[in-house]
C-alpha cells in the first residue's frame, strides 16, 4: 500500500457586521481582530456591541493536490 499527501483546504463562508467609519476601516478591523482556530470558535477582539457574525459551522472541503510520497524501503 502506498502513502499519499492530500493537500486539503476547508473554507468557511459567512460575514461579519462591523461598525466602522469607512470600508477600509471595516476591512482592517476584520483582518486584525477576527479569526478562527480548529477546535475552537469564531472569535473577535472587538467589543461585542461593535460586531456580529454569521458563518456556517460546516465548511466546504477542497482537495488542492495529491502527491504520492516516496517509499521508505
Amino acid at each position: 500500500m502506498a502513502r499519499y499527501r492530500v493537500q486539503t483546504q476547508f473554507v468557511f463562508s459567512g460575514y461579519f457586521d462591523v461598525e466602522a467609519d469607512s470600508t477600509s476601516e471595516a476591512k482592517g478591523n476584520v483582518l486584525e481582530h477576527c479569526g478562527m482556530v480548529i477546535g475552537g470558535d469564531i472569535h473577535s477582539t472587538l467589543p461585542d456591541e461593535n460586531i456580529d457574525w454569521n458563518f456556517s459551522v460546516h465548511p466546504d472541503k477542497e482537495i488542492k493536490s495529491i502527491h504520492k510520497l516516496k517509499d521508505n524501503d
